[in-house]
């Protein structure tokens, strides 16, 4: 069974839990790197012969590998939002694209390091201020607790050097980079380093590379150089997709970007050492969710349970504490905050949903960690669970954009045999006995966050009635900005409303 991770203790752990104080006179740092749709398997360190990723590859060398971290909701804003908040979508609200986070609901991850004498910065996509993209967010309370630095562009599709924007610190003007985007914004990143490096810092970046802007091969546009580095013949396919010239022509410039990446990240490091803060700086390399690149033929990128979907890198480093290794323990997204936290000696607020998985990273216990992860993207009805062996999800109602919702997120893989998930066992009789116990252990999780299995129409009721009107509308009939008035849908309006158990 797994260990209560909040009452577990250990003397070795006990800088997770206690004042940073106690142990330096200097607190550590926190650098937070995190790409936009990049499944695990999409870094050298993860086993792909064929991306190039070499800085990240010898980072994940000096640090911690984990071999699955879960994106609970694998799209971006509520990915976002968890992380964040380190709450349940139910209570913030962010339960799918272009909803705005709920302010206020407690504290939250920028907020905490903010009171304690931490210098903020943030830069790149933000995807949180609502589902009207091209505008600024004003200082105040939609910024979360990132009160000092913060130059974001929301949510864009363009990043070559012609197009590619971000807002001013007041949230009013719209500039330029004029350079790919994710070099223009670890430049940005690296300036903020230089300026705090004599003070207490934590640094966001968030890369919005390699997500496409569209499904044809052009979508997946990246600077010459990087594409020149791939041939688009030679790349090993996911056996889960067709091997097609379009196919092959999206991988090239999906790796050429994460190439980009790559590069952009050692710069980032380098800035780190030249200013003698490697040894005091946690630094987190992530994604937000996977990107199928049409693996099953599914055109739209992720949304679903297969860890192409939801399973993410993750690489942790910090010097001299946390020793390097290959981590099987399981991590989710509403874990980070508080295990970050813990790491940093900073004190975790009781709203979090997640884990404190601190003091197992520490004293190298993995099992301590839980068991199970639950999955759900609420738009679609589904909801799952990932174990290390299995995954799981079943579709509790017909989503709107689907005519068949079994045939798609009705999943039961065995993974230890089946690594690239290609047999469906969900109908299989000899799995039935596992599907019920998957499927009672999912319940179980989900409930522990107050999910009783609603729709998303009966969520959406929980939004005005111009607001719920207008979000089953087709995108491009919504009125524009209209998003920017939710304000997040509070759980307890949901208490008469019966959902599937």
């Amino acid at each position: 069974m797994t260990r209560n991770i909040r009452s577990y203790w250990h003397p070795i752990a006990l800088c997770a839990v206690l004042p940073w104080s106690v142990f330096s006179a200097e607190r550590p740092n926190l650098v937070f790197v995190f790409s936009d749709q990049q499944s695990w398997d999409m870094l050298g360190c993860y086993g792909n012969p064929d991306v190039r990723t070499p800085r990240l590859d010898q980072f994940a060398q000096e640090g911690i590998r984990f071999l699955h971290c879960i994106s609970k909701s694998p799209v971006c804003t509520p990915y976002r939002g968890m992380l964040f908040s380190g709450q349940h979508p139910l209570k913030t609200g962010a339960l799918s694209n272009d909803i705005q986070m709920r302010p206020g609901n407690g504290r939250y991850f920028a907020e905490v390091l903010r009171d304690h004498g931490y210098r903020l910065g943030y830069f790149g996509k933000w995807h949180l201020y609502g589902g009207d993209r091209v505008r600024g967010v004003p200082p105040g309370p939609l910024r979360y607790g990132f009160d000092h630095e913060f130059l974001i562009n929301n949510c864009t599709l363009v990043f070559d050097a012609k197009r590619a924007y971000y807002w001013s610190q007041d949230g009013a003007t719209r500039l330029l980079y004029g350079d790919w985007e994710p070099y223009a914004q670890t430049r940005q990143a690296i300036q903020f380093i230089q300026q705090h490096a004599a003070h207490p810092f934590a640094l966001f970046l968030s890369w919005h590379p390699p997500h496409n802007w569209s499904s044809e091969p052009e979508g997946y546009g990246a600077p010459d150089d990087c594409l020149a580095l791939y041939d688009p013949q030679r790349i090993r396919l996911r056996p889960s997709v067709e091997d097609t010239q379009k196919v092959r022509r999206m991988y090239q410039g999906h790796m050429a970007m994460i190439t980009s990446l790559d590069r952009a990240f050692g710069w980032l490091m380098d800035a780190l050492e030249a200013h003698g803060l490697k040894e005091r700086t946690i630094v987190v390399f992530t994604s937000d969710h996977g990107d199928m690149l049409l693996s099953y033929g599914w055109t739209r990128n992720k949304g679903r349970a297969e860890h192409l979907s939801c399973r993410v890198p993750l690489l942790i480093r910090w010097p001299g504490r946390l020793r390097p290794r290959t981590s099987e323990m399981l991590i989710g997204t509403l874990d980070l905050m508080p295990t970050l936290l813990g790491l940093m000696g900073l004190p975790v607020p009781n709203e979090c949903d997640g884990h404190n998985l601190a003091p197992a990273l520490l004293t190298e216990r993995d099992d301590d960690a839980p068991d199970a992860i639950p999955l759900f993207f609420y738009p679609a009805n589904w909801r799952g669970l990932y174990t290390r062996r299995y995954t799981y999800s079943v579709a509790i109602a017909a989503p709107d954009d689907h005519p068949d919702p079994a045939s798609v997120y009705n999943v039961l893989y065995d993974r230890q045999t089946d690594p690239w998930e290609l047999t469906n066992l969900f109908h299989s009789t000899t799995h039935a006995n596992l599907r019920t116990e998957l499927h009672a252990r999912m319940v179980e999780l989900l409930r522990s966050y107050g999910d009783r299995g609603w729709t998303w129409r009966q969520l959406l009721r929980c939004l005005r009635e111009e607001d719920r009107r207008n979000f089953l509308l087709p995108p491009a009939e919504r009125p524009r900005g209209w998003e920017a008035r939710t304000a997040g849908v509070p759980l307890q309006l949901m208490a008469g409303d019966a959902g599937v158990w």
